[in-house]
């Protein structure tokens, strides 16, 4: 009896043991990396069966609010939280707050033009202009000079843009802000701006689909949803002039001089970056982690995840449109990870 009491007991000991090391985790935010998100979380989970990581893909904004509310473990964002939004955070949760980008990316002018197949290019002028609202028809003089000997049409421009809290959106106004004194002036950069003409779309999947379903409309969409939905998009002209089509070369050329000064928090910028082959509208994305996790288990699942998401977890980027991180900004956050506790 003794015998069998104590192998019950162990078996129950045991089932205890396993069952404690079950983590779930819940994270919110951007739409713009959701699909490197959902291949990386599955493929973590698959190593790593004890871990499951639940994601919803809401917005950047959506993320860092549900975040700064104590309702997910940790956040993601296309644009890093500023100033104010930290102070809340701790304030609110009496931590504070890491930013580790995860993967690099392009944010692409999307259009339905019917019978225009031709890959259209941009100036940095006439997007501004596009979506002031001050250049509306597709035949504008701004727009063909870039495209000589294409016929487009006097249609009126439909445009179309976020209506949740996006980062896609930060990264689009944050380029429009640096190329344009009057969008900058008029309408500024962030996740969620006033928008002076076009439809709302929610998510990239929402816009894309709205430029899907509507003739003649131009709007912004991270480079996977273009390429998964089969729209076209165009060149966008960079910061020495050249038209580049967005391709994970030009977003690693635009990431290359960040890549040797980035700062210890890893809030930076590179939109309109310097270099012939920089595709203009790029970026990091970072997921947003508590610098102080009180759940162990959670911390330290949270903690082995980043170090497989920015090592073997790279090589999964590039078949799904993103860049991989450079090296330096790889080694910098391998140290960083550290500072959770």
């Amino acid at each position: 009896m003794r015998k069998l009491a104590f192998s019950m007991l162990l078996v129950l000991c045991l089932a205890s043991l396993a069952a404690a090391q079950n983590v779930s985790l819940n994270a919110a935010g951007a739409t713009f990396p959701y699909p490197i998100y959902s291949k990386w979380f599955d493929a973590y989970h698959s190593q790593h069966s004890n871990i499951q990581i639940n994601y919803q893909s809401i917005g950047s904004g959506g993320g860092i609010r549900q975040l700064t509310a104590g309702t997910v473990d940790f956040g993601a964002s296309d644009m890093p939280m500023n100033d104010d939004q930290i102070k809340e955070f701790q304030s609110k949760n009496g931590s504070g707050i890491l930013h580790f980008p995860t993967v690099l990316g392009a944010v692409v002018p999307m259009y339905n033009i019917p019978k225009v197949t031709a890959e259209l290019k941009f100036t940095q002028k006439a997007l501004a202009g596009i979506f002031l609202g001050t250049i509306t028809k597709w035949n504008d003089p701004e727009i063909t000079k870039a495209n000589p000997g294409l016929s487009l049409p006097k249609d009126d421009i439909v445009v179309v843009h976020r209506s949740d809290g996006s980062g896609t959106t930060f990264i689009w106004t944050d380029f429009l802000s640096k190329v344009s004194p009057e969008w900058k002036s008029k309408a500024g950069s962030g996740t969620s701006i006033n928008w002076p003409v076009g439809l709302g779309g929610k998510g990239n999947e929402g816009v894309s689909g709205l430029i899907k379903q509507t003739p003649d409309s131009i709007g912004y969409v991270e480079l996977i949803y273009a390429l998964q939905n089969s729209i076209e998009f165009g060149d966008v002209q960079n910061a020495n002039g050249k038209f580049l089509k967005a391709s994970l070369g030009g977003v690693t050329a635009a990431a290359a001089g960040a890549a040797k000064s980035m700062p210890d928090d890893f809030r930076v910028s590179i939109t309109d970056a310097a270099g012939a082959d920089a595709y203009p509208i790029s970026s990091f994305t970072w997921l947003l982690i508590p610098q102080q996790i009180k759940d162990p288990a959670k911390r330290d699942a949270i903690k082995g995840f980043l170090k497989w998401m920015i090592t073997d977890g790279q090589g999964y980027n590039e078949g799904l449109a993103y860049a991989k991180l450079p090296k330096p900004v790889v080694d910098k956050e391998l140290k960083a990870i550290s500072k959770v506790q």
